[in-house]
């Protein structure tokens, strides 16, 4: 954590928001050499994400990034998803495409998030999602999805697209090499995939209410589909 805030301090924020939920490893004591930050601490677990969206319903910034507190980055890396946001963008993703094996070796969760991408008509996005961090969001996105979408990045994500919020994709950080490794995030079928799967079909249902189910794709005509099938 530590480690995070000392980046963190390196860039000019308004203010810097911790969230801590369920921490039992001593983290809001660790805190206390840092009397400027606004801290939010609760007991008990609050569910995966919903940290991001009490952040998001306390602050008062105008161009606001949301880290891991597990993931230390350089403020380097960091600054370019702020610049995004100053330079017109309402959500500035983590490009984490790169970082991704060929498509035969892909999880079920990287399908999800192509396949959400490309139902929205943003194919160009790949497997890049609100469910990634860093990120960065506009005041115009906080205001328009509302900080409670945020506790399902997925169905945030689709939103934004489907509101017209300009997404992009700026600046690539790996930060799945240092993903933590637990026992709910590893192994075929575990915990933290079988969540991320039910929030894309969660977002999927969301905006399928708003273009119906076939979505952003086009039914083509049995001419067009014969040219594609013979190659033509």
């Amino acid at each position: 954590m530590n480690k995070v805030l000392t980046e963190l301090m390196r860039l000019p924020f308004g203010e810097i928001i911790v969230v801590l939920n369920g921490c039992s490893d001593g983290s809001f004591t660790s805190l206390k050499n840092h009397p400027s930050l606004i801290k939010l601490s609760f007991p008990e677990r609050l569910g995966h994400d919903v940290g991001r969206a009490l952040g998001a319903m306390v602050t008062t910034q105008d161009t606001v990034l949301f880290v891991d507190g597990d993931l230390p980055l350089p403020a380097e890396d960091l600054g370019a998803f702020l610049l995004a946001i100053e330079q017109g963008s309402d959500v500035a993703l983590n490009n984490i495409t790169p970082f991704l094996p060929v498509f035969m070796r892909q999880d079920n969760v990287t399908h999800s998030k192509v396949f959400l991408n490309m139902s929205l008509g943003r194919a160009d996005l790949l497997a890049n999602s609100l469910t990634a961090v860093p990120h960065a969001l506009s005041r115009r996105a906080i205001d328009t999805l509302g900080h409670a979408s945020l506790v399902v990045p997925p169905k945030a994500h689709a939103l934004a697209l489907v509101n017209g919020l300009t997404v992009t994709a700026p600046y690539s950080v790996n930060v799945l090499k240092n993903n933590r490794i637990r026992s709910t995030n590893t192994g075929k079928g575990n915990v933290m995939s079988g969540l991320i799967i039910g929030d894309h079909i969660e977002a999927l249902a969301e905006v399928m209410k708003i273009y119906g189910p076939r979505l952003k794709f086009t039914r083509m005509s049995r001419s067009a589909l014969a040219k594609v099938r013979n190659g033509s």
